[in-house]
């Protein structure tokens, strides 16, 4: 699969991985360059914002948790009394399902074009604004910049641009965060405090906070919510298509299960045949689980006569940082912010 070929390269330390990110160092150059040039030309273009607009981003490829992440702060400035939209890019067909399930009846907007969403959530009555994946977008003008980080796919050695490496920005980008936020999934939380400390070594004075992004549900697509428990002693298929399966696979076996995993790349578009091989699969476990990225795309076409389809959903939990946190968003809720 593409993704596990391109973590081979990325975090592989046999003599294929060393041959091939020898070879494609000159591309790394290369894109640094690029992506410099581009960012700069981008932030001389950029404004004021018209309404508070908080950016969750990141440096790496995918598996920060952006998704869950940008849930969760847009419902936070919706409890606070503002009126949030988020908006995607619109990679892949999930995300705003996704968003739309975790914040029911709040405006998702997805268009490669974010001023021209941005535009559209304010002809909708929006007064904040929440971009999933937004760090690198620098010409839309935002009042926060949130980057993440991931503890589980933290990778100790040299940071490395693509394509040799995961990072779309080395380490020094985070000087233009307002806060940097390290999540973990399957990682302790004292891995979580050394990877905030090189992050915050990187950054200066930005503030950093860390989240667990924890086992929140386990749910069928009709609604239904089993206790975690039912995982324990169960033989589950684990289907997923995202960035790092392997922490998906790690949290149902950290909750007692025996996994079968059965990965697909990242915003995987599911056939036919795909969904065939899943159930054929699970006659050999007790439970399919997948992600809620995944049930989205699954439950629609999932066959009536299948095991019953299941998903897990995460849950945000401020580890540290939470003061500095919510400072930021009671801040961005106040009458007079932008």
């Amino acid at each position: 699969m593409r993704d596990a070929l391109a973590n081979a390269v990325w975090y592989g330390d046999g003599f294929g991985a060393i041959v091939a990110r020898a070879a494609l160092t000159p591309c790394e150059w290369f894109y640094g360059a690029a992506s410099w040039a581009v960012g700069a030309q981008r932030a001389r273009q950029a404004g004021a914002p018209l309404t508070p607009t908080i950016s969750i981003g990141n440096i790496t490829v995918g598996g920060t948790g952006k998704t869950p992440m940008s849930a969760w702060v847009a419902g936070e400035l919706r409890q606070r009394g503002r009126r949030p939209a988020l908006l995607l890019r619109g990679y892949g067909d999930d995300e705003p399902l996704v968003h739309a399930m975790l914040n029911p009846g709040m405006p998702v907007i997805a268009d490669p074009d974010r001023q021209r969403g941005a535009a559209a959530a304010l002809a909708e009555g929006a007064n904040a604004l929440v971009l999933d994946d937004g760090f690198q977008h620098r010409q839309m003008p935002r009042t926060v910049d949130i980057v993440l980080l991931s503890a589980d796919q933290w990778h100790d050695g040299a940071v490395r641009l693509l394509p040799t490496g995961p990072f779309r920005e080395p380490l020094s980008a985070l000087r233009r965060a307002s806060l940097i936020i390290v999540t973990r999934k399957l990682a302790t939380a004292e891995r979580a405090a050394e990877v905030a400390a090189i992050a915050q070594r990187a950054a200066g004075d930005v503030a950093t906070a860390s989240v667990w992004l924890s086992p929140g549900r386990l749910c069928t697509w009709s609604g239904d919510e089993e206790s975690l428990d039912a995982l324990c002693g169960r033989r589950v298929l684990a289907v997923s298509g995202i960035a790092a399966p392997h922490a998906f696979g790690g949290q149902l076996r950290a909750l007692g299960a025996t996994v079968d995993t059965l990965p697909f790349d990242d915003h995987h578009a599911y056939s036919g045949a795909d969904i065939k091989r899943i159930v054929d699969r699970s006659q050999s476990n007790d439970l399919v689980v997948c992600t809620l990225k995944d049930a989205v795309k699954l439950a629609p076409r999932w066959p009536a006569e299948a095991p019953r389809l299941r998903y897990l959903s995460q849950l945000p939990e401020i580890e540290n940082g939470a003061a500095e946190l919510r400072a930021l968003l009671d801040r961005l809720a106040s009458p007079n912010a932008r």
